[in-house]
């Protein structure tokens, strides 16, 4: 993968290429950004520069880079056990559907990779067995005599078990070793790691280079890629999910009114109470991925509520697809008085289920807490 083939992130090229040209180049880089902004296609491109740049045979570096298949080229991401893999996961039993998956979705997130592998409904993690893989690649010669890369993708998924392991390592890598960590969450990196990386932060993609990439990559005609650029929020992952109808923002909008529409019947009303109980236990059965990515959606949804209530139209772009449901109506209830309180129960409910927490307690306490919040009146400035 070639810099001329990464969406936006200008400034960030030429930093990466000036670093190799001028011989600085950090033994350990933390590049840190939110799903579909660029970091693993960045990382894999400045990778490929570091290999191939001063090679004897760049051209056919080159090819092994493109193919992934490069023998100084490593990677490590976070998987978990599956019909193929039954115990002791690692990336190498799944480096064929990693290279088909980035030739498919270089931009998508963790989701999708799991998706794409079949296991949406577990949680993944990068692993101390990973760690040992990863000190016996790096402990050896480079095959090339350059360069030696590490790719670690989502190093939050990092266990303290992982992190303790690969610590020395990453502080006194061996000679020409690069270690790339990527992100979409610094502050879930031990600080131990984060201490001794060079930080890059990565902006959201802007909406006109979004809006290019899919004219030129998908032939997507002017107003229609403004318009799902405007949509993506700087995530061009989402961008092709908008483009394809591949999103699970219907499904997740029918969860969603659903939710609401209880929520708002159950106060005073101990019988809808029933309702919201069978709603928590149909989103409980959906893999925890599903449900972060659930409450994710949410979040999104009650902030779109929130600009139209106060005047923003032009900042919405939620169009509700539900019969009998209208945004504008929903609206008022989102204001200056509730939606700090609903994004932090939101979080929370986040935080728990990522770490394992009873899913259906955790929505049904959520829920719960609903019900008074929406109801919360907006005190008017005098």
């Amino acid at each position: 993968m070639f810099f001329n083939e990464i969406i936006g992130q200008q400034y960030i090229k030429q930093h990466l290429i000036k670093s190799v040209e001028n011989g600085r180049v950090p033994h350990a880089q933390l590049f840190v950004g939110k799903e579909g902004c660029g970091t693993l296609p960045m990382a894999i491109a400045y990778a490929q520069f570091l290999l191939c740049n001063l090679s004897e045979d760049e051209e056919s570096c080159n090819i092994k880079c493109n193919k992934l298949q490069h023998p100084d080229l490593h990677f490590a991401f976070p998987v978990t056990t599956n019909d193929k893999v039954k115990k002791h996961p690692v990336s190498d039993l799944f480096l064929s559907e990693w290279r088909d998956f980035i030739n498919e979705n270089a931009y998508g997130g963790l989701f999708n990779w799991l998706s794409y592998i079949g296991v949406e409904n577990k949680q993944a993690q990068i692993g101390v067995d990973e760690a040992e893989e990863i000190v016996k690649k790096l402990t050896l010669k480079s095959y090339e005599g350059g360069f030696k890369v590490m790719i670690i993708w989502m190093a939050d998924k990092m266990n303290i078990s992982a992190s303790n392991k690969l610590l020395k390592l990453i502080e006194e890598p061996p000679e020409k070793t690069v270690f790339i960590l990527i992100t979409e969450d610094y502050q879930q990196i031990i600080k131990t790691i984060s201490s001794r990386c060079q930080t890059i932060y990565f902006p959201p993609l802007s909406e006109q280079d979004i809006a290019e990439a899919l004219k030129e990559r998908e032939n997507v005609e002017e107003n229609e890629a403004i318009k799902i650029a405007y949509k993506s929020e700087g995530n061009y992952s989402k961008a092709i999910d908008l483009l394809h109808n591949d999103s699970k923002d219907l499904i997740f909008e029918k969860w969603f009114i659903q939710w609401v529409r209880s929520a708002f019947k159950a106060r005073g009303n101990a019988s809808v109470i029933q309702d919201l109980i069978t709603w928590s236990e149909t989103i409980a059965k959906e893999g925890r991925e599903v449900q972060k990515q659930f409450l994710q959606y949410c979040l999104q949804f009650f902030r779109q509520a929130m600009l139209l209530n106060y005047g923003t139209p032009d900042l919405v772009f939620i169009e509700p697809k539900t019969e009998n449901f209208k945004l504008e109506n929903f609206a008022p209830f989102v204001h200056s008085g509730n939606i700090l309180l609903i994004e932090k129960e939101l979080n929370e409910a986040q935080y728990h289920i990522e770490r394992n927490g009873n899913a259906k307690v955790i929505l049904l306490d959520l829920s719960i807490k609903l019900t008074r919040l929406l109801h919360i009146k907006e005190e008017k400035i005098k």
